[in-house]
């Protein structure tokens, strides 16, 4: 890939319009206030915009936030993210009324000074990507920065459609990281290298699968899609979660993959998905049975395979993790990655964050990108 960083651009005395990723989550207080509940997002755009600043800039960010189906939304303002990024920085952060218009020409920022526009959907030209709303941001800067992976996929004004209209582009610090990371695992990854592919359905992690195969040396599949694999393998799956229809795809997918897929061999098994419910660990899932995580043997199995590697790809639970005790063998397999000193990219993990080497802030983009799959907005930085 070939586009240009942050550190390649001159950017003493130039306004600088940095795309960050800035889509929070909010909730209201008891006052009816809307308040941040996780900054990871914000936190992790503070590199970029430092750089940015201690380089002699002066910076307009740019971010969407929740799906307002453009138009404005008091709920979905970033007004409570201008005042974190103000606390996290340690100066003044100025809120425009707008992203676009009259108002917010009229406060560019000098060097040294941050403008935090408002959310982008609250047009709907954003989304639709109209070339008159992509000049409109692009006659507010000199110079456009993306740091926000996690809209890399979409072909939008202000991730790909306003650089046609900018003298130069190039890729934050995060951004370069993911696509670092990203780039490596699924191109020339150190040998053996595994992929672990968890979550609901094959049916959102099809072109991965065929892709990944490609490359990794292991693919271990957890989590429900196991169980259309299961099934396509003709063995007993319960009441457990089962794509019927991609049922002969998966048998193809067996086939291609052959020694290298590994399945699980044991499971965790409830008559109902409640608090509390009884458990048992079965090889066989009974009828009326529903499988909710891998097994003790499969988390030993798993986590072998895992302590060998070179590099793991890991994206998507082994079980219904965000129901304690049904998390336990996304943990485990978390703790197995962490120790096993592989390069490690990851699709969020579980309390081990510390010890993986990239936990990805994108998550359809990054699969998209392990599915071989184009990003537009990266596609718009190498042109």
């Amino acid at each position: 890939m070939s586009y240009l960083s942050i550190r390649d651009l001159d950017l003493k005395g130039k306004r600088v319009f940095i795309r960050v990723d800035f889509n929070v989550p909010l909730q209201k207080n008891a006052q009816g206030v809307m308040e941040i509940t996780s900054d990871k997002r914000i936190k992790a755009s503070l590199p970029t915009i430092q750089y940015a600043l201690d380089h002699g800039a002066g910076l307009i960010l740019a971010s969407h936030l929740g799906r307002p189906k453009g138009k404005p939304n008091a709920e979905m303002s970033l007004q409570p993210v201008a005042a974190r990024l103000e606390q996290l920085l340690g100066r003044p952060v100025k809120m425009a009324p707008d992203c676009v218009g009259p108002e917010v020409e009229a406060m560019k920022p000098a060097p040294g000074e941050v403008l935090l526009l408002e959310n982008l959907r609250f047009h709907a030209e954003e989304e639709k990507n109209v070339a008159g709303f992509a000049q409109e941001l692009a006659a507010l800067c000199d110079l456009y920065v993306n740091d926000a992976f996690g809209s890399a996929h979409r072909a939008h004004a202000s991730t790909e459609g306003m650089i046609k209209y900018v003298p130069q582009a190039a890729a934050g610090l995060l951004m370069e990281q993911e696509l670092k990371y990203l780039g490596m695992a699924t191109t020339n990854p150190p040998r053996p290298c595994v992929a672990i592919l968890g979550g609901a359905k094959v049916s959102d992690k099809i072109e991965v699968i065929q892709n990944l195969g490609k490359v990794v040396d292991r693919l271990v599949i957890g989590g429900a899609m196991a169980y259309t694999f299961l099934r396509a393998q003709g063995l007993p799956t319960g009441k457990s979660l089962v794509e019927e229809d991609k049922i002969e795809l998966a048998k193809e997918l067996l086939a291609g993959l052959g020694d290298k897929l590994l399945l699980p061999v044991d499971h965790v098994v409830v008559s109902e998905i409640a608090a509390g419910a009884a458990s048992e660990v079965v090889v066989r899932i009974p009828d009326g049975k529903i499988a909710v995580d891998i097994g003790p043997a499969t988390i030993a199995e798993f986590s072998r395979v895992v302590a060998g590697a070179k590099t793991v790809i890991w994206n998507g639970p082994m079980g219904i993790f965000e129901k304690p005790p049904f998390d336990k063998g996304t943990v485990a397999l978390a703790i197995a990655v962490a120790e096993s000193g592989a390069v490690s990219v990851v699709g969020g993990a579980a309390g081990v964050t510390a010890r993986i080497s990239h936990v990805s802030t994108g998550g359809g983009a990054s699969l998209e990108f392990l599915a071989g799959i184009e990003l537009p907005g990266v596609a718009a930085l190498n042109r």
